[in-house]
């Protein structure tokens, strides 16, 4: 097992050398192509980037490397691919560190990861459980990241959802007692823990640089799949359009939200006895009746042996 997992690693690390490699000749070629149809054209030679020894490993082989995996990753994914990966950026809050060809990188090292491993196994194993075992890898490696970022957006969601009327009644306290609703939402935006503050703290990131309100609070409906952040989204950009008093809105809505979070604790109470039914019956029934009836059953053992 180490020496398959060593095996793995070398397999790894030379395919995405190879990757590396591949992708500085292509650049390269792509560069030399550009400046000869530059020159044909106009008898000037257009400028090209220099690659120079002294540059640093990460530039010369991983940073070829990324953008190899990333174009691997589009293909395989679609056209559109950089829009939905955005999307549930987006839904997760954009994690530090985290971009659309970062994900797209990640997806393109773990089909080559699990390619590596189908080669590796050639040999060893038959050849169905290769191509099965390996092929089920690769498929793994290629949808793992969508599968963590989309859990990271659903987790972000729930927080959202459970923190929300307490958000909403801070900002109808606020509104009501005197301040603007722009300075309201700067107040949630620095004291309400948790994403909502966050994602009111962009919207006021976006009222800063000139974007309107409404416009600013339909791009917050689209990072949410909250029902009831959407609904609240909804409510304050009509009332934005059509003149209505925001606090008569905030209140409306925040009494709505503690409504709907007192039905939702009331109906994960109702679950209860239903998912504790399969521990009770399957872990505490049989320890008791090993306690109840053990005895029994040896006595009944031991007086047929004698």
């Amino acid at each position: 097992m180490s020496l398959l997992l060593v095996g793995l690693v070398c397999v790894g690390l030379a395919i995405v050398i190879a990757v590396a490699t591949v992708g500085v000749e292509v650049k390269a070629r792509h560069q030399v192509d550009q400046v000869l149809s530059t020159v044909r054209k106009t008898g000037v030679a257009a400028p090209r980037a220099k690659v120079s020894l002294s540059d640093s490993f990460g530039r010369r082989v991983f940073a070829p490397a990324t953008l190899a995996l990333t174009a691997l990753a589009r293909r395989l994914s679609g056209a559109d691919v950089a829009t939905r990966t955005q999307a549930r950026l987006d839904l997760a809050g954009n994690p530090g560190g985290w971009d659309v060809g970062r994900i797209l990188a990640c997806k393109g090292l773990g089909l080559i990861a699990g390619l590596g491993l189908l080669v590796l196994m050639f040999g060893h194993t038959k050849l169905f459980n290769a191509i099965l075992f390996g092929g089920g890898l690769a498929a793994a490696g290629f949808f793992l990241p969508d599968i963590l970022l989309k859990n990271v957006g659903l987790k972000r969601q729930e927080r959202i959802q459970r923190t929300l009327p307490d958000s909403l009644d801070m900002l109808t306290i606020s509104v009501e007692a005197g301040l603007a609703f722009d300075a309201a939402l700067s107040q949630v935006a620095v004291n309400a823990p948790g994403p909502v503050g966050a994602e009111f703290a962009r919207v006021l990131q976006e009222m800063r640089i000139g974007r309107g309100r409404g416009d600013a609070f339909r791009s917050l409906q689209t990072r949410t799949t909250v029902p009831e952040f959407r609904s609240f989204v909804a409510a304050i950009v009509q009332a934005d359009a059509f003149g209505i008093p925001i606090a008569n809105v905030l209140r409306s809505q925040s009494k709505e939200m503690r409504l709907k979070r007192r039905q939702r604790a009331e109906e994960q109470a109702q679950k209860v006895p239903l998912k504790i039914m399969f521990p009770v019956v399957l872990c505490i029934f049989p320890a008791l009746f090993v306690v109840v009836l053990g005895p029994g059953v040896i006595g009944v053992f031991n007086a047929f042996h004698h």
